[in-house]
């Protein structure tokens, strides 16, 4: 098939969160199994286009722009089987940072939108389907269903929601800017555009990141308001866990850490231990638990429940460290904590990758007390450098996380569903209870190291959905 993606970022141009992560690695895997796969892009000023080889330049259109008109080029770099367009548009679309205000936002994103909908309708290669990724490319589904219709009329539309919590809500104003009717969504207030409503009403088929994920957003607690939207469109959604980059994350040969091991010769990971401890100023010990904490600072991380239990957890004796940035308050919070507890807790505030990985392969278990997480990348990274999770029960962690305690045989990590300090704390402690045995948590270790979380499995399902998608479309 020809596939064309779109999205607002994509590693390793642009990464932001774990979006970047899959429209970066899921186009590859596809490549691999044979398709023929484009992925396009804004072309933001963050974006270094002498590493990558960029062109300054590329194939340029007049876009329609509300009653004007705006010049869009698009440089294009072919690698690893994937051919990247970059659309650029240095007045409209170019920007510092990937994501700004919702009202900025919902501009350039509608134009970026309608760009790629008029280059994919100018290729002499139409694409088989049109796979668009979070409100930011949300448009291009009613645009390839509507305006564009008879030039892309054998393309197939997929919209996969990343996080329903963010829909991109703003002025409907924003429609006469990119071309598509006024005529709202039913859950659209009047003068509202809610482009990722607008686009799992059109699209042929609707994804999200986890199987588990795709049965909450039916519900109240989960949808965000869309639960009636969404369980209209039951028949044709679709939840797949996400793989992630078992090249760049493998112990075996990872360049960051200090030393490198696998899951049948594990002796490695004590090194990384103890160099992550005396790179963060804890106190150096082999057998003293390290608890490791990366991302976002804010309540959909469960942060509110993590802040309350982590003197509880210190005060066993454990370790944490902690990197990631995130809302004001929680940092301030954090840093008293750290002042609190010298030597056994580390606060890292910002984002640096290779820390991560060192993070990843020196902590002995991992928290992800998420209120909700549609997929989530950080357990199974965790998992694949042999650092065992300890996550709340939801959305992906619950499809990939098993409990240890309730399945022994096949448990790779603990789990709570409650979403209280003390369910967290009970979890950790189920966890130190079971690290303290030496034998069982190699075992565990190995066998959390040995499963396979790649996208190869992911991007076979996907070819699924396509076909699926095709199949709709024909029907329709």
């Amino acid at each position: 098939m020809r596939i064309a993606f779109a999205a607002a970022e994509v590693a390793p141009y642009a990464k932001v969160g774990g979006l970047a992560d899959v429209a970066g690695s899921l186009p590859q895997a596809l490549a691999a199994l044979g398709h023929e796969v484009s992925v396009h892009l804004p072309l933001h000023r963050s974006i270094d286009r002498a590493r990558f080889g960029i062109p300054d330049d590329g194939p340029s259109r007049s876009v329609p722009y509300g009653r004007a008109r705006s010049r869009v080029s698009y440089p294009a770099i072919d690698r690893e089987g994937v051919r990247t367009v970059f659309v650029r548009s240095d007045r409209r679309i170019g920007r510092d940072t990937v994501y700004g205000p919702v009202e900025v936002d919902a501009k350039r994103y509608g134009l970026f939108s309608r760009a790629v909908a008029e280059d994919l309708a100018a290729s002499e290669r139409r694409p088989d389907v049109v796979h668009a990724h979070d409100w930011h490319s949300a448009l291009l589904v009613p645009m390839v269903a509507g305006p564009y219709r008879r030039p892309l009329r054998g393309s197939a539309t997929v919209f996969t929601i990343h996080n329903l919590a963010y829909q991109g809500k703003t002025s409907a104003k924003v429609l006469d800017l990119v071309g598509l009717p006024r005529r709202r969504v039913a859950v659209e207030s009047p003068g509202e555009l809610n482009p990722m409503a607008r686009a799992i009403a059109a699209a042929d088929v609707v994804s999200t990141v986890s199987d588990r994920y795709a049965r909450e957003i039916l519900t109240k607690e989960f949808g965000e308001g869309l639960e009636g939207l969404l369980a209209r469109r039951r028949d044709d959604l679709y939840g797949i866990v996400n793989g992630i980059d078992v090249e760049l994350f493998d112990p075996a040969t990872d360049r960051h850490i200090a030393a490198r091991y696998t899951a049948g010769d594990q002796s490695g990971k004590a090194a990384c231990k103890a160099a992550l401890q005396r790179e963060l100023h804890l106190a150096v010990g082999e057998r003293t638990p390290l608890f490791g904490v990366i991302g976002r600072l804010v309540e959909q991380k469960g942060i509110d429940i993590l802040t309350a239990a982590a003197p509880e957890i210190l005060a066993t004796g454990a370790q944490v460290v902690v990197l990631g940035t995130g809302h004001p308050a929680y940092e301030a919070t954090w840093r008293e904590l750290a002042a609190r507890f010298p030597g056994k807790l580390s606060l890292t505030l910002g984002f640096n990758a290779a820390l991560a990985q060192r993070i990843y392969a020196g902590a002995d278990l991992f928290l992800m007390p998420s209120r909700f997480e549609p997929c989530g990348l950080g357990q199974l990274i965790s998992l694949r450098y042999g650092t065992i999770p300890v996550a709340r029960a939801v959305g992906g962690l619950a499809d990939t996380v098993r409990d240890a305690t309730a399945d022994p045989r096949r448990g790779n990590g603990f789990s709570f569903r409650e979403y209280t300090a003390a369910a967290l704390v009970g979890a950790a402690r189920r966890a130190l209870a079971a690290y303290r045995h030496q034998a069982t948590w190699v075992a565990l270790r190995e066998r959390a190291m040995r499963e396979d979380h790649s996208w190869a499995a992911s991007a076979t399902r996907y070819v699924e959905i396509y076909e699926a998608a095709r199949a709709s479309k024909r029907a329709a």
